[in-house]
């Protein structure tokens, strides 16, 4: 075999790997986190969190009274209380999600070698 033929299968071994790499690691990255943020801006038409922290001292349903703006301070606040809990707990689960992704070719590797 020429020196030609050893350096071109030497060269496209080290290509295939960084382009796995690139497309495991970068692209999947970018396509996973975009699916992630999409998602929770699903769950945001539904929790109104941004929504809900901008009228945060304003009375429920127009009453101008005491008890109108105590009352939806206090709803409001459970509220972003509960949406907060829910966004940090899909978010979690997220990256969670993703960590097995990211170490899944090292547990492969792992298990080859032993």
């Amino acid at each position: 075999m020429s020196n030609f033929a050893i350096g071109y299968i030497i060269y496209h071994f080290f290509y295939h790997i960084i382009e796995f790499l690139r497309h495991w690691y970068v692209k999947s990255m970018r396509m996973y986190w975009h699916f992630v943020i999409s998602q929770l801006e699903q769950f945001d038409y539904y929790l109104a969190w941004r929504i809900t922290l901008k009228h945060l001292f304003q009375p429920l349903y127009k009453d101008y009274s005491v008890l109108g703006h105590i009352l939806g301070f206090i709803f409001r606040s459970l509220r972003l209380m509960i949406g907060t809990l829910i966004y940090f707990n899909i978010f979690m689960l997220a990256i969670g999600i993703y960590l097995i992704w990211v170490l899944f070719p090292l547990f492969v590797i792992a298990k080859i070698i032993w």
